[in-house]
């Protein structure tokens, strides 16, 4: 991690990994938590595999929907870690996103509460981190891993 370039954000998951990552890989649970509600996410592809895409489109009112990710997935390790890139769009060409290019890296490892996981948002130089944490990364990252979080224990418990 580098604090020049990296935003982070960690919690507890009272969940088991195997729940953490379905909601990650599964289209249908991933765009209930993907952007802060009230927003509704749709999941146009979610093919999480390397080399695979992640297109998202959100709508403030459930029927207008907008462009929102246009990214490849880099890494997938089973379980354990996802590293995705918006600065390579969904047919692998080089993409100028707003509000920032980032490359993000989701690690998952036990712990005794269930799931210690993690969020690094890395940027190419200090202005893109910087614009990115100003934009609300923190908050915003927060409230869908909060999301995340309530769908993935909620599903445990059952």
């Amino acid at each position: 991690m580098n604090p020049d370039l990296d935003l982070t954000l960690r919690r507890v998951i009272r969940a088991p990994r195997a729940a953490v990552w379905s909601a990650w890989t599964d289209p249908s649970l991933f765009e209930r938590w993907w952007v802060p509600a009230p927003t509704v996410c749709r999941v146009e592809r979610l093919d999480v595999r390397p080399g695979g895409a992640i297109v998202t489109r959100l709508s403030d009112d459930g029927v207008d929907f907008v462009p929102h990710m246009d990214a490849s997935f880099l890494v997938v390790d089973e379980l354990e870690r996802i590293v995705y890139t918006n600065a390579i769009d969904s047919a692998w060409r080089p993409a100028n996103p707003a509000p920032v290019p980032m490359t993000a890296e989701i690690t998952l490892s036990d712990h005794p509460d269930g799931t210690d996981y993690r969020i690094t948002i890395r940027h190419g130089d200090p202005a893109a981190r910087a614009r990115h944490e100003e934009l609300g990364f923190l908050d915003g990252v927060g409230s869908v891993t909060e999301q995340l979080a309530v769908l993935a224990e909620s599903r445990a418990a059952r």
